[in-house]
């Protein structure tokens, strides 16, 4: 429930356009919407937050009960809210699509979405850049994410340092985009040459591609946190949706 939705309730309601019995209908789960599985309150939906953040709770798979997802999905799709699903299993994917048509696949990611009811013109501009191919996915996260949170979004794919001739493609993006995230494995070093280039705020995303001295993600994470670009900041490994999510907000600004 947005703060939008909840003025135009009460702009119905005094206007004498709805009656309370109607709107209090269209506010029940509002703020905390309980969802059952077995009896059992298995998750506490934060009904508030779209109107807090500007985004509706995103919903975390990895680790949860199938039946405990089916059951919070069921419950957060009862809005006219966007609605994310992130870190999937293609199998559970699959379950999800058959028992929910209403959610979309976006490609190369593990993620299902919904898009709102309240469709706005795409706004400002969140350039997503990535090293290699193998870091697609994680970019892929990440412009789904801004998109969903109303940005327009330009990707530029596989220019990372080792080809960094590849990146003068991008010079137009690099020149008009609000806010970068750009997305490394290996040594995670194309944040840095992004960030020496633009005078916007970069979105480092270190990736669990690479090599055994890659340590899973953790050299490209350790090598962005020590960035001498003052506008690079760092969100976490793999951490495609954070990146996005941060990028969306300061595209709002």
């Amino acid at each position: 429930m947005t703060s939008e939705r909840i003025h135009a309730l009460l702009v119905e309601v005094a206007a004498g356009r709805m009656t309370v019995e109607e709107a209090s209908r269209q506010l029940s789960g509002f703020p905390v919407a309980l969802c059952h599985q077995d009896g059992e309150v298995v998750a506490r939906l934060d009904t508030q937050r779209a109107a807090r953040h500007g985004f509706p709770e995103v919903i975390l798979a990895q680790g949860k009960r199938f039946a405990h997802l089916e059951a919070i999905v069921e419950r957060a799709l009862s809005g006219g809210e966007p609605l994310l699903i992130t870190r999937l299993t293609s199998k559970r994917i699959r379950r999800l699509k058959i028992r929910f048509p209403a959610l979309t696949r976006e490609p190369g990611t593990d993620c299902l979405f919904r898009v709102g009811c309240e469709v706005r013109e795409p706004r400002g501009l969140v350039g997503v850049l990535c090293a290699g191919t193998s870091d697609i996915g994680v970019a892929r996260e990440a412009a789904l994410v801004a998109r969903l949170m109303g940005a327009r979004v330009q990707t530029h794919f596989d220019a990372g340092v080792a080809g960094l001739h590849r990146l003068l493609a991008a010079d137009e993006l690099l020149r008009t985009a609000r806010v970068f995230v750009v997305v490394a494995g290996m040594e995670g070093a194309l944040p840095s040459v992004v960030g020496g280039l633009v005078n916007k705020p970069v979105i480092a995303v270190p990736t669990s591609a690479g090599y055994g001295a890659a340590f899973g993600g953790l050299t490209a994470l350790l090598g962005m946190l020590n960035s001498c670009a003052a506008n690079v900041t760092v969100v976490n490994i793999d951490n495609g949706f954070g990146a996005g999510y941060v990028a969306g907000l300061i595209n709002r600004l």
